[in-house]
């Protein structure tokens, strides 16, 4: 778990904790540096001429940015777990939601080992559990 007090405690020993949170990708500095180019490509769907050069060929509009070969097929694949490993902020993917005419909480669905409804019916009571595992390495 995250030590309560972490200026006693190293900063990268720190961050490095957050990746034991099931399910959850915390946008760290090096996340971002990470995804700096994938969201700088979903923030350009902002634009209409963008939106629609993008859709006329998606490969060779992505071709155009500083992207790796795995963020390329992460984001053709529409696989947005792997987007958010790979540096992807969702509030960035969210442009490309948009641009394909999926809302938010429905993309978000997709992050999930749920169907749209099941997470929407999750969602209207409340969220999550609290109950549940809390450390994948403690597995607890």
């Amino acid at each position: 778990m995250i030590t309560e007090d972490p200026k006693h405690q190293d900063i990268h020993e720190y961050l490095a904790e957050m990746e034991d949170i099931p399910g959850t990708r915390v946008f760290t500095a090096a996340r971002a540096r990470k995804g700096y180019h994938i969201n700088q490509f979903a923030m350009s769907l902002m634009s209409a001429e963008n939106r629609e050069r993008f859709k006329a060929d998606e490969r060779a509009y992505m071709d155009e940015w500083p992207l790796t070969e795995e963020q390329k097929l992460a984001l053709l694949a529409r696989d947005y777990n792997k987007c958010l490993d790979l540096g992807g902020n969702v509030y960035f993917l969210s442009k490309l939601f948009s641009t394909d005419g999926i809302p938010f909480a429905e993309a978000v669905s997709t992050m999930t080992d749920m169907s749209f409804p099941e997470y929407r019916e999750m969602m209207m009571k409340g969220g999550r559990s609290p109950e549940g595992v809390r450390s994948i390495k403690e597995g607890r």
